[in-house]
């Protein structure tokens, strides 16, 4: 188009200012803008893209927090959220990305994006699983569970395997692992929807409601009369310290996530850590980044699992970018069936 430059409309997910406690969607703002079609002058090695899917996940609410130390920077006031997402190429000046092709990675919560630093970026190879499924269960969600499951949980056939909010993202998919390697599984979730969804469609053992248990610590001795050997923590707090009065000698306890503690701003400790002496258990936390090397393999295998029909997977589909925010805190309240995601545009 002889140096006309198309624009077009661009709705976006704006951060109004660092939170504190419990996200609520009054902490984000919905603003539509305009973009442009082609990547400006002289920006070489970047792609623009249309998101197609974004993706939901707790570590986003430590982004929205005025904090230096982590592992991956904080969101800045005023700037576009940004998160894992499945997008389309629309235009590149990378040699590695041409125009059509479908990529995975960090974006912007908005329509458009223009993506510079484009190393993080994995193009979609696999086409024959619906495209959102590139943001969960072959996500970052999915080998998350992939990697905790296989290398920090050290599964043996016959252990007693324990896997808290496990109707979501990574739950889901780690008691399917869990499953297929011949552990006893049981899960907890926040309703009574989500333990029918455990028991009958993701082939858990056991599931229970922690809502209506008086007592954590009874609760597992309940389901696990002989003690857990793994349990997979994605909440922390009160569950973590109940499963670890319930772990067996030489337990281990994968900690992936602490979902309960996001929206407090004064976290509270563990009181039952003497238990790691008594019992030798092991307790270790894990990114799924310091893993990268192994994503070929788990990608082969989670695809080879589910055409062959071994796992199944739950999303969570929101329709609309003016519905992310609520999608997203939703998750700290449990409202999400699976892995929850936001439906920016079909194609």
């Amino acid at each position: 188009m002889a140096g006309v430059e198309e624009m077009v409309r661009n709705k976006q997910v704006v951060l109004k200012h660092f939170v504190v406690g419990e996200p609520k969607e009054t902490d984000m703002e919905f603003r539509v803008g305009k973009a442009s079609l082609r990547i400006p002058e002289g920006v070489e090695g970047a792609i623009l893209v249309k998101n197609l899917y974004l993706s939901c996940d707790p570590y986003m609410r430590g982004r929205m927090r005025e904090y230096y130390e982590s592992y991956i920077p904080p969101f800045q006031p005023g700037s576009v959220i940004e998160g894992f997402g499945v997008a389309k190429v629309v235009d590149s000046t990378n040699p590695k990305f041409s125009v059509g092709d479908y990529i995975v990675g960090l974006t912007g919560w908005e329509e458009y994006s223009v993506i510079i630093r484009t190393e993080q970026l994995r193009k979609i190879e696999t086409l024959d699983v619906p495209l959102s499924y590139h943001v969960g269960l072959l996500g970052m969600p999915g080998f998350t569970a992939y990697v905790g499951f296989y290398e920090i949980c050290a599964p043996k056939k016959g252990d007693y395997f324990f896997v808290s909010a496990a109707s979501g993202a990574v739950g889901q998919l780690v008691g399917q692992l869990a499953k297929l390697h011949g552990c006893y599984v049981v899960g907890s979730a926040g309703s009574a929807k989500k333990v029918d969804l455990l028991k009958n469609k993701l082939g858990f053992d056991e599931a229970f409601n922690y809502k209506e248990e008086p007592d954590l610590t009874d609760a597992l001795k309940r389901y696990f009369p002989k003690g857990i050997d793994i349990y997979f923590d994605n909440v922390g707090g009160a569950m973590l310290d109940a499963a670890l009065m319930n772990m067996r000698v030489h337990g281990r306890v994968a900690i992936c996530g602490m979902v309960s503690q996001h929206s407090i701003s004064d976290p509270k400790g563990i009181s039952n850590l003497y238990t790691l002496v008594m019992k030798r258990v092991r307790m270790q936390g894990f990114i799924q980044s310091d893993y990268l090397h192994l994503h070929p393999e788990f990608l082969e295998t989670i695809v080879s699992f589910y055409k062959q029909g071994k796992i199944v997977y739950i999303e969570d589909m929101n329709v609309g970018l003016e519905n992310g925010p609520a999608a997203f805190v939703g998750l700290f309240s449990g409202k999400n069936v699976g892995k929850q995601i936001v439906r920016v545009a079909r194609e």
